[in-house]
């Protein structure tokens, strides 16, 4: 009888948890991973794609929607999906990162991951968050406005998604391994793409450029999407200006720029108004590299941008001008111009009083190499750290272990400051201060209190800019600067008003940001920079988000399928 009720409540659970309890069925998608033949660059290699696809398949779909991603590993890896922007209200179970909620889905194995909208509205995407693996799993997802309301600006004639990506000749996989065995930063890429396609600059690519055809005088949204592996690029379209209406799935009053500055994990929905003379011009992408001595992709990709109309084409594309790849200023100028809409229809909700103020440094660090024998700097490994922390991956997902009260697996002493304390941003530091500890350390939060974090870049190894990311939640971003963060006098100029709604952010190189949020979604929340190698070295860690009073402020109950460890 005990079996029988048991039997009855699992059913319960997983048709509450799938939807299917519901009158009107989820819209389902199928995502099956797979190795597929691709040619780039004159040379042909498998590569792990979604449905074949490169880049894959775009999610259309609804704010407030919930829909169903039937994933298939019919590759020789493990793997995860994350649905990057997504806050997956009380729903952490299909958010994605490997060992932090969930295990990867195994080869031959299958995971249906429920995805569920809320506030969303404009462009985000989805990525592999295993190894290296998303340099060619990755796809957009645009998240159309409520039936019956509509865009914060004048419709579009049409928009078109414009995915930055990264090529190596070399598999992927083997990248990745290479890299961490020989404890140095990864080999470069061979190419940067926009769409899968490297463009005219490179070799046995211009046939296959991507090209954007345009009637005069009509407006187009351009949906951005940085799924680069390892950059920040400049991007810009040669004689003309865009106009940025949306960050993150989050509208922002329209700002004019002859460039944009964007990071990997970030999505821009910008305005290309088609008002120059009947040619083609070139859209164009290059990185954006702040860090003395580390070697990046210096190459430039492009597409083009064609009017239609009876007329002969100049020889060769205009050309924009992109800013010099170590230009911080250009990049700072441009991200902080951003501003919220903060309209009636678009209100903003900026917490004032705060229950945590945290400061968290980020830093690129090394540990000791057995004989100096590592290819970082002085013969050391090189590492990553958030508050001198560097993470370490358990071997089964934290959301299992605090769900199910599994000891062992994690801490929850990550510190609230930086447990050592020194001029964070000066020119030359002692080497002592390189190496970090090593944990898997979490901060708990209480249901519904207010967070505010200070990330501290310092200058430890090699200072850079880092691209900060949190899974399950949108934040304001209320201030920056170059420097040490000053507790006295820097929040006086914090923008309460309209800050930017973003899910990932530049930390600039030797300087500080100012995130706020409320802590109003209940489960483990992972944090951490979205380069993929300070990612690899351990610039992360994880929230923990206690449940609050009621059942809409708790934790939904594992669907039946989570993949096994």
């Amino acid at each position: 009888m005990v079996t029988r009720l048991n039997m009855v409540f699992n059913l319960f659970v997983f048709l509450l948890f799938s939807g299917l309890g519901h009158c009107q069925a989820l819209r389902r998608h199928t995502f099956v991973v797979q190795n597929t033949s691709y040619t780039r660059l004159c040379s042909t290699k498998n590569i792990l794609t979604v449905n074949g696809q490169f880049p894959g398949p775009t999610l259309y779909v609804t704010k407030g929607e919930t829909i169903i991603v039937d994933v298939y590993n019919r590759a020789n890896y493990n793997i995860t999906i994350h649905w990057h922007g997504v806050k997956q209200p009380r729903n952490p179970w299909t958010d994605g990162p490997e060992f932090v909620t969930q295990c990867p889905i195994q080869p031959g194995r299958k995971f249906s991951q429920k995805i569920i909208f809320s506030t969303e509205e404009g462009t985000l995407w989805w990525h592999a968050h295993s190894d290296f693996s998303r340099a060619t799993v990755h796809g957009a997802i645009i998240v159309y406005p409520k039936k019956g309301t509509s865009y914060p600006f004048p419709k579009p004639h049409a928009e078109i998604p414009v995915i930055f990506g990264e090529w190596w000749k070399e598999d992927i996989a083997e990248v990745y391994n290479e890299f961490l065995s020989s404890g140095g930063d990864p080999a470069t890429s061979d190419a940067h793409l926009i769409n899968g396609q490297p463009g005219d600059l490179y070799p046995c690519s211009k046939r296959d450029t991507f090209k954007i055809t345009v009637d005069y005088g009509k407006t187009y949204l351009l949906r951005l999407v940085n799924a680069v592996v390892e950059d920040i690029l400049f991007f810009s379209i040669a004689n003309h200006s865009i106009t940025v209406v949306g960050t993150d799935g989050s509208y922002t009053k329209p700002l004019k720029r002859d460039y944009i500055s964007i990071s990997p994990g970030q999505t821009m929905d910008v305005l290309l108004e088609a008002n120059q003379r009947l040619d083609h011009y070139y859209m164009a992408a290059r990185v954006y590299s702040s860090a003395a001595g580390v070697a990046f992709d210096n190459t430039t990709t492009t597409a083009i941008i064609q009017y239609k109309g009876n007329y002969a084409p100049s020889p060769t594309p205009a050309v924009p001008s992109l800013p010099w790849f170590n230009n911080t200023n250009a990049s700072v100028n441009f991200t902080a111009s951003l501003r919220s809409l903060a309209s009636k229809e678009y209100p903003v909700d900026v917490p004032v009083t705060m229950t945590h103020k945290l400061i968290f440094t980020v830093s690129v660090n090394t540990f000791p190499c057995e004989d100096a024998s590592c290819n970082g700097s002085n013969g050391n490994r090189l590492s990553a750290s958030m508050n001198n922390i560097s993470y370490r991956s358990p071997t089964i997902d934290i959301l299992e272990a605090y769900y199910n009260n599994i000891s062992g697996v994690y801490e929850t002493n990550f510190p609230d400051y930086p447990p050592l304390v020194y001029d964070f941003t000066a020119e030359y530091l002692p080497l002592e201060l390189e190496t970090p500890q090593n944990g898997t350390e979490v901060r708990v939060l209480d249901y519904n209190s207010t967070v505010e974090i200070v990330l501290q870049g310092t200058n430890l190894v090699a200072g850079t800019d880092h691209p900060m990311h949190i899974h399950g939640y949108s934040f304001y971003v209320v201030g920056w600067g170059f420097g040490n963060f000053d507790k006295d006098k820097d929040p006086s100029n914090y923008n309460l008003v309209d800050p930017p709604l973003q899910n990932t952010v530049i930390v600039p190189k030797n300087g500080w940001t100012t995130i706020r949020f409320k802590a109003d979604n209940p489960g483990v929340w992972f944090m951490h920079c979205h380069l993929e190698r300070h990612l690899s070295w351990g610039m992360d860690m994880a929230f923990i988000v206690k449940n609050g009073e009621g059942s809409d402020a708790q934790m939904l109950p594992p669907p039946p399928d989570m993949p096994p460890c």
